[in-house]
């Protein structure tokens, strides 16, 4: 009976002990809301400047006429409209990622796509044009190779690849 007794009175003690070590934790992790307790958002303070550089109009002497041109005029004349796409540099490298995957195995019309798609989500992207490049040469479009391969080397004239496209660029000029 006497242990009986003493175990329910260590549970008891334990039950109360942890109870109250819960709430001092949860109320040291707590703090007081600025502003003398008004919920606020905390984007609030994390704003972003989003004003031009001082030097904008001085560097970018016409960028004014070509927003005023993108904007229109206010009416309903769609004709001078321009189409974006979003800018998505994330799912870019995975298309690059997959691309890549298809093309070790030899399926180039699979990473062909797969290029073309990281070129949509990121446009002048040095590694997808080379590797679209090398994939349209292999399928047999020998001039849009050329202007691929000639498009990495405007994106990156020195880049790790560029001895590569020059090479593919001369090999394919004897075939033409």
């Amino acid at each position: 009976m006497r242990t009986r007794l003493l175990i329910t009175f260590l549970a008891v003690l334990t039950t109360i002990l942890l109870t109250t070590i819960s709430f001092a934790q949860d109320s040291s992790n707590k703090t007081a809301p600025p502003n003398g307790g008004a919920e606020q958002s905390s984007s609030r303070d994390t704003r972003i400047d989003l004003s031009p550089p001082k030097d904008d109009d001085k560097n970018h002497p016409s960028s004014k006429e070509a927003v005023a041109d993108l904007e229109g005029d206010g009416n309903l004349d769609n004709s001078g409209v321009q189409e974006f796409h979003p800018w998505n540099p994330l799912k870019a490298v995975k298309d690059i990622e997959v691309g890549d995957f298809y093309f070790k195995r030899k399926n180039y019309k699979a990473a062909l796509g797969r290029y073309k798609d990281a070129l949509y989500y990121k446009d002048g992207d040095a590694i997808a044009t080379f590797r679209l490049a090398e994939c349209q040469e292999k399928l047999g479009d020998k001039a849009e190779a050329k202007k691929d391969y000639e498009q990495y080397l405007k994106i990156l004239p020195e880049g790790p690849l560029a001895k590569d496209a020059r090479a593919s660029l001369n090999r394919l000029a004897k075939v033409q």
